[in-house]
């Protein structure tokens, strides 16, 4: 019987210990090995392959090499960005929390799940761009700014009308979470505002680890912001923290905060439920333009983004922290 260990020795070599099962199938030299892919991007798999089978058949003896790759399907993190109601910029708050994090370091994806109402791609200039399929998964797009994404308005025609019931869009949701992430670890998930089908299906069946609550400092949006942290306290999933959001405006002529809005609600709510305090977002013209134009201020380094990375070092320090329990 031919000795396989210094094959398996230089296989191991050649592809950072992913390797198992190597033997021969027959006396013609057919070598057949398992190559782990768990982790890799699709766009690393095929030159490690083709490195591996390179490899071995420069051996003697080595006439044909068959790889066989598997992959285990990784537990991915999965932080909803939710909100009692509509119209609180938390849509904004989930495209800049998710560049913010990919800055400092987070293997990140974007999932827009607002599914009658998606603004991810415009606000992660990724209009017009459509998924390619990779097997039976999507692919996701990868946008500018080093986060990749994917968004119900990457599929259907623009300005077109989503009317679709519970079911078709917990099936929708499903497609763009079980995508084909590659080597991301944590999903920012942008939900719809209220506590409807979409939010059942996402806690039920893709449980996030923690939730961020977005609401604008007035009694009528923190009011909507409790019930849908209610929403989430009662399936268990950890409140990661609110934002206040349209927190003070500073005219630029002559520079006077107002607060249109109300001042502190929100950091106010906090600390009456007990839940974390992330950090508040001024009402600006920057912010506005910025995004609105798919350039999102946390991908910057002016003042507009300043809110935004100092909400993200939070959240990191929270995934931190839960890695380390």
């Amino acid at each position: 019987m031919t000795d396989t260990a210094p094959l398996a020795s230089i296989a191991a070599n050649l592809t950072g210990g992913r390797t198992s099962g190597l033997r021969f199938l027959d006396d013609k030299g057919v070598l057949a090995i398992v190559l782990d892919v768990t982790g890799l991007a699709a766009d690393e798999r095929k030159p490690l392959e083709d490195k591996l089978r390179a490899g071995l058949l420069d051996q003697t003896g080595v006439n044909e090499v068959r790889v066989a790759m598997t992959a285990e399907k990784k537990a991915m993190t999965i932080i909803a960005v939710g909100s009692g109601k509509g119209g609180v910029g938390k849509s904004t708050l989930a495209a800049n929390l998710a560049v913010a994090l990919r800055r400092l370091g987070v293997k990140v994806g974007l999932v827009d799940a607002d599914i009658y109402g998606p603004s991810q791609p415009r606000l992660m200039d990724s209009e017009n761009v459509k998924p390619e399929a990779r097997g039976s998964k999507l692919a996701p797009v990868q946008s500018a700014y080093g986060v990749p994404m994917l968004s119900t308005g990457q599929i259907a025609q623009p300005g077109q009308a989503i009317a679709w019931r519970g079911p078709m869009a917990g099936r929708a949701l499903e497609q763009l979470v079980d995508a084909s992430w590659g080597d991301i670890d944590t999903l920012v998930v942008d939900l719809p505002p209220g506590t409807g089908d979409v939010q059942l299906t996402m806690i039920q069946k893709h449980k996030p680890a923690g939730a961020v609550i977005v609401s604008t400092p007035q009694d009528l949006a923190l009011m909507d912001a409790t019930r849908a942290i209610s929403l989430f306290e009662q399936a268990d999933v950890p409140i990661i923290g609110l934002v206040e959001n349209m927190a003070g405006y500073s005219c630029p002529h002559c520079g006077e905060v107002s607060d249109p809005f109300g001042s502190g609600g929100a950091e106010a709510a906090a600390r009456t439920m007990g839940l974390d305090f992330l950090g508040r977002v001024p009402l600006s013209m920057g912010i506005r333009l910025a995004s609105d134009g798919g350039v999102p201020p946390a991908a910057g380094t002016d003042p507009a983004g300043e809110p935004f990375h100092a909400i993200a070092a939070k959240v990191a320090e929270w995934l931190d922290a839960r890695k380390g329990t």
